[in-house]
């Protein structure tokens, strides 16, 4: 899912029912301690959702247990940071692109990036 601006709480929502969509069991999804994680109306859809989905949320100020963190850095520093990129389309190919390529990297191991 790719957001045209900031991400808040009707795009995680979003993001949230796409997830249980394509799911064929719960969903035990871990989040950080962004605004849109914690709002009222996303703890309404989970509580609606419950037995399809369940948040769990890392303590704050933790960024070394958030893998996300370490892919963002791995994407932004050492793949695309030195790439130009002329516009959406290409930045959005280029980002996907990355994300398969670790998704299918059997070297990253269980966990991703954490090693590095």
């Amino acid at each position: 899912m790719v957001v045209d601006g900031k991400v808040g709480v009707r795009q995680f929502i979003e993001f949230l029912a796409r997830l249980i969509d394509h799911a064929g069991t719960k969903i035990f999804l871990i989040v950080d301690g962004h605004p849109a994680h914690k709002a009222k109306a996303v703890q309404r859809y989970v509580e609606s959702e419950e037995n399809r989905l369940r948040l769990f949320f890392l303590p704050a100020d933790s960024p070394e247990l958030n893998p996300d963190e370490r892919v963002w850095n791995d994407l932004k520093n050492n793949r695309l940071g030195r790439t130009v990129i002329e516009d959406k389309p290409s930045l959005q190919s280029a980002i996907i692109g990355f994300m398969r390529s670790i998704q299918k990297d059997a070297s990253l191991g269980r966990f991703g990036l954490l090693d590095k």
